[in-house]
Parts: structure tokens; C-alpha cells; sequence
């Protein structure tokens, strides 16, 4: 069964930079993608980035030029660089995984099968 461990977070200030990453075990081959949700206070859960095997992206438009999605597919390991963070990106962000390579769409990850514990991004003005 795949299971997620993640790490990082933590708290920043306006403007500042955080990276979370998440290793995920027992995902073989390139038939997967793996992508990062978000649950802000008092609002449902929202895809934020996602990555295919084949590394393929798609960000949510918020997060766009801003962040970045990465996956070292020999490590299984995905991380999520947060650049220029804003108060309004406080949230617990969680790691999320599920087979198949398609679509590649942020919309999905809310969906996918395997989600990790969560981990909490404080961003202070």
C-alpha cells in the first residue's frame, strides 16, 4: 500500500520562501502522479500543484509563477518550492498521490487515493 511521508512547512513571513517535500513508498515505474492539495481555515480542500511520471505539470493559477512542483523519480520524491508566500497561502497543505499518468489537471488531486497526514504553512504579514 503507498504511503506518504511528508516534511517541511512551517512558518514565513510575507514574501519569504518555505519548501515542503513528500516521499511516497511502494510507487514503481512512471504510471502515477503525485501533487499537493491545500485546506485553508474554513474552506474545503483545493488542488494546488500537480506532477505526472513523465513529469508533466499543472498548477492552480494562484500559486503560478510562484511556486514549483518537482519530483525526483528515482527517490520518489516530490517537493513543492513556495516562493514570494502570502498570508493567504496559510493552510495545511497536503501530499496526495494516485496511479495513472492522466490527466494531468490540479482539479483532480482533491480525488486521488492516497493522502498524506498534512502539514501545516503559516504565513504571517
Amino acid at each position: 500500500q503507498v504511503k506518504l511521508v511528508e516534511s517541511g512547512g512551517g512558518s514565513a513571513t510575507d514574501g519569504e520562501s518555505l519548501s515542503l517535500s513528500c516521499t511516497a513508498s511502494e510507487i514503481t515505474g512512471k504510471n502515477f502522479r503525485m501533487g499537493w492539495l491545500r485546506q485553508r481555515p474554513g474552506t474545503g480542500r483545493e488542488g494546488v500543484a500537480l506532477i505526472n511520471g513523465a513529469g508533466s505539470t499543472s498548477y492552480v493559477d494562484f500559486v503560478q509563477g510562484r511556486f514549483t512542483i518537482s519530483l525526483d523519480n528515482t527517490k520518489k520524491r516530490l517537493t513543492l518550492q513556495m516562493n514570494n508566500l502570502r498570508p493567504d497561502d496559510t493552510a495545511v497543505y497536503y501530499c496526495a498521490a494516485d496511479l495513472g499518468m492522466f490527466p494531468v489537471d490540479y482539479r483532480i488531486i482533491p480525488m486521488f487515493s492516497v493522502l498524506g497526514q498534512g502539514i501545516q504553512v503559516t504565513v504571517s504579514s
